[in-house]
């Protein structure tokens, strides 16, 4: 990832629009802000949240409440918790996320 000409900024996360995006159950809200290339999302899951669809895109994801159960396509599961995180690169691991209690995340993609 290459950060370059984004200046310095504050965002009060709870100020920016919500978009919400169905799974197989359940919602996801984000909060977005794009900065050229790279993408900052603080995302709010659903208790019972299951994604609709496997993922290949690369992200860097900190787990800040809740639980996350982030399943490969290749059948390993991991389970997030508050302080834990994970990192993918772009097409190499597809993956998807559930939530059985809800989730509060960060993500940079």
């Amino acid at each position: 990832m290459q950060i370059a000409a984004i200046p310095f900024e504050v965002i009060q996360w709870d100020t920016v629009e919500r978009t919400v995006h169905a799974g197989e159950t359940g919602t996801a809200s984000w909060r977005t802000q794009q900065f050229g290339d790279i993408r900052v999302r603080f995302v709010e899951y659903s208790a019972g949240y299951f994604a609709d669809h496997w993922c290949s895109k690369g992200h860097v994801l900190l787990c800040l409440s809740g639980k996350l159960i982030t399943e490969l396509a290749d059948g390993r599961r991991f389970t997030l918790t508050p302080g834990t995180s994970y990192q993918v690169g772009d097409k190499a691991e597809a993956h998807r996320s559930s939530s059985p209690q809800g989730a509060t995340l960060f993500i940079v993609d």
